[in-house]
């Protein structure tokens, strides 16, 4: 399951019925709206926020100008499409910047939340962009949290400050003098979690942020909790005033209601998203390409970044070539797992696809002994069936199977993941079609 897959599909069920009409009567219309509705609602966004939207949409959609219009299935879908962008905030809210550094980001959440994963995250993304980040320990409590801390810092290359078990806010101070002293321009401090709010958490994250007056504080959320979800943002923002949200788990199974109501309940930014386990797996969050995914329209200026951020200018070149020609062969294909393997979750990308949803992979990552796997398969094969692998019946599955020690599925999985690969390429050669475009 994709990010939004269930919503995305019933979406595009209740778009196919509307557009195949031709005209619409406004009992057709009001009928969709009640089952985008339905469809809403099942994806756990908030009642009150459902509510608003299907009246936008309806009051836009039963205007004189769709109903005459010649596509006016199309014209809903665009109307939608506008009211989604809206609803989660229209634009990418960008970090603030201190005007004399560091800036201080202070991190909040509750426990399980990922939020120590997620400095580290954020760290690391800071780092790509040229930043200097430190690491601040302010979780005292849980114990092995500052270990936790150092451990992700390791892993990003980034450093981490810590002073033990005293109060937070003194380790905070401290951080920002030693980030000053070095040259460092960003701190992001950890803070400790709970299982559930209380006031102890609340009155200790309050005497954080009257001492150290951070830049942001941004709360992670897990998206997988849904309404829950937006319940703990509205709590925190009620005591502390929150500058934004982090939603984690978004590559999980999940509904999408968080992602759809903390904007509208809050009044605040949703800023960046954990969109999978890894720590470069951290996208900023654009209202309008998440709307895009939802309705089935892919996401082709994220799947972009994802590749310049994984793959060089000259490799990037070559698969574009490719990508251009749609002719590569089965050795072709081994080169390139790798640099897609980089760039994230096969499945996310197909994802970000325009038309692509309705493809379904079962398994996640391309892993590295899957690569493996692929690479005896295809050593196993002679050139020719390498150049022209829809020569490669049962006969031949059997023997490659048995030359490169793995079994007739993986052959059959690795050639049908490649047809998909293909298939993947047609739909970017196609270039990035909207469904309302005129």
């Amino acid at each position: 399951m994709g990010l939004f897959s269930g919503l995305s599909e019933k979406l595009n069920h209740i778009f196919g019925k509307l557009t195949a009409r031709g005209k619409l009567t406004e009992l057709e219309i009001k009928q969709a709206m009640r089952e985008i509705r339905i469809a809403l609602l099942e994806a756990d966004v908030n009642f009150s926020v459902v509510k608003e939207f299907i009246s936008k949409v309806s009051e836009q959609a039963v205007g004189e100008k769709i109903m005459n219009s010649l596509t006016p299935g199309q014209q809903v879908i665009k109307i939608v499409n506008e009211e989604l962008i809206a609803l989660m905030g229209s634009t990418n809210s960008a970090l603030q910047i201190a005007p004399k550094p560091p800036t201080i980001i202070m991190m909040c959440g509750l426990q399980g939340a990922g939020k120590t994963t997620m400095c580290g995250k954020l760290a690391l993304m800071l780092k790509k962009q040229g930043k200097k980040p430190l690491l601040v320990a302010g979780d005292i409590y849980r114990p092995a949290a500052i270990n936790q801390l150092q451990v992700v810092g390791k892993n990003v290359g980034v450093e981490v400050y810590e002073h033990g078990t005293q109060k937070p806010y003194k380790t905070a101070l401290e951080a920002i003098k030693v980030a000053e002293k070095k040259g460092l321009d960003t701190l992001i401090v950890d803070t400790a979690g709970r299982l559930h709010i209380n006031d102890d958490l609340m009155r200790e994250l309050e005497d954080i942020e009257r001492e150290i007056n951070p830049t942001e504080i941004l709360l992670t959320v897990d998206a997988m909790t849904g309404q829950d979800a937006v319940t703990v943002a509205t709590t925190f923002n009620e005591r502390l005033n929150i500058s934004g949200v982090i939603l984690t788990k978004l590559d999980g199974d999940t509904r999408g209601g968080a992602a759809l109501s903390i904007r509208s309940v809050t009044g605040k930014p949703i800023k960046f998203c954990g969109i999978g386990e890894k720590m470069g797996d951290i996208e900023p969050f654009h209202p309008e390409r998440m709307a895009s995914r939802i309705l089935g329209m892919g996401d082709v200026l994220t799947l972009i970044e994802k590749a310049q951020n994984a793959v060089t200018e000259e490799e990037m070149q070559k698969l574009e070539k490719k990508f251009r020609e749609s002719n590569f062969s089965l050795d072709d294909f081994l080169t390139q797992i790798d640099s897609i393997s980089k760039m994230g979750d096969l499945s996310q990308l197909i994802s970000m696809m325009p038309n692509m949803g309705n493809i379904k992979l079962s398994e996640k990552d391309i892993d590295e002994k899957r690569v493996a796997r692929f690479k005896a398969i295809i050593q196993s094969m002679t050139m020719y069936e390498r150049e022209h692998p829809e020569i490669i019946k049962s006969s031949r599955r059997r023997r490659i199977a048995a030359g490169s020690g793995t079994s007739i599925q993986d052959v059959n999985q690795l050639l049908k993941q490649f047809e998909q690969s293909k298939e993947m390429m047609r739909a970017m050669k196609g270039g990035r079609r909207l469904p309302f475009r005129r």
